[in-house]
């Protein structure tokens, strides 16, 4: 029997979290950003999404909050009992917020692939939104 697992990223970025929000929290903007993610498509509560090796699967939109500024999704895939990524916007100050990611799973090996991904992808959503 595996266990779920959790990995958790962040970054600060120098944008107002709205400006920050606007990137994260649309699903149709994923493949800007995640990396190995070249599209998706996304209809009513379903994105699916197509990664670099041709690979493309569903997930579900579980919340996209914009007064909160969270965006929650669950892979559906055979390989995965169980997923949900997490992404928050956080408001630091007039010009800075932090984005943070976290992915729980079963199996535990699938928290640290999508999770891993994330803090690569948080990385380029910082120099997208900040301009370098």
């Amino acid at each position: 029997m595996s266990a779920m697992a959790t990995v958790r990223h962040h970054v600060i970025v120098g944008v107002p979290a709205d400006d920050a929000w606007r990137l994260l929290g649309d699903p149709s903007r994923v493949s800007e950003w995640f990396p190995g993610i070249t599209s998706c498509v996304v209809e009513g509560a379903t994105r699916t999404v197509t990664l670099a090796t041709g690979l493309s699967f569903p997930e579900e939109l579980v919340t996209v909050d914009g007064l909160q500024r969270r965006f929650q999704y669950a892979v559906r895939m055979p390989i995965v009992r169980s997923h949900l990524s997490t992404l928050d916007v956080l408001e630091l100050g007039a010009r800075q917020c932090c984005c943070a990611y976290a992915a729980d799973a079963d199996p535990a090996v699938m928290a640290l692939v999508i999770g891993g991904a994330a803090a690569l992808g948080l990385e380029r959503a910082k120099s997208l939104l900040e301009g370098n």
